[in-house]
C-alpha cells in the first residue's frame, strides 16, 4: 500500500505561483511513475503532469511551459511548481502513483484545492 498526502494549495491571483507537495510513504519500491491530476468543477479529472522512475516527464498541453514536476527521492516527496497561473487552472489537484506506466493510477491522494482568482 502507498499513502499520498498533498499540501500547498490555496488562493492565488492570476499570474501568480504556487508549489504543491506530495509526501509519499509505504511500498514505494513498486511505484514506477508519479504525477498530478486535477479536476475542475463540472469537468472530468485530467492528467496534468507525470514523472517516471527514469525521470521522463510528460505534461498536459495546457500547462507546458508553466508547470514543472519534480521529486526529491531522499524525502519521498513529489512537487508541482505552478507559474503564470490562470483562472482556468482552478481545480482540486490530486497526487497519484502508478505501478505500470501508461495505466490508470493505483493510488490517489486526498486532493488539495487551488483557486486562481483576483
Amino acid at each position: 500500500q502507498v499513502r499520498l498526502v498533498e499540501s500547498g494549495g490555496g488562493l492565488v491571483q492570476p499570474g501568480g505561483s504556487l508549489r504543491l507537495s506530495c509526501a509519499a510513504s509505504g511500498r514505494l519500491f513498486s511505484i514506477n511513475a508519479m504525477g498530478w491530476y486535477r479536476q475542475a468543477p463540472g469537468k472530468q479529472r485530467e492528467l496534468v503532469a507525470l514523472i517516471t522512475s527514469s525521470d521522463r516527464t510528460n505534461y498536459a498541453d495546457s500547462v507546458k511551459g508553466r508547470f514543472t514536476i519534480s521529486r526529491d527521492n531522499a524525502k519521498n516527496t513529489l512537487y508541482l511548481q505552478m507559474n503564470s497561473l490562470k483562472p482556468e487552472d482552478t481545480a482540486v489537484y490530486y497526487c497519484i502513483a502508478t505501478i505500470k506506466i501508461a495505466q490508470s493510477p493505483d493510488y490517489w491522494g486526498q486532493g488539495t484545492q487551488v483557486t486562481v482568482s483576483s
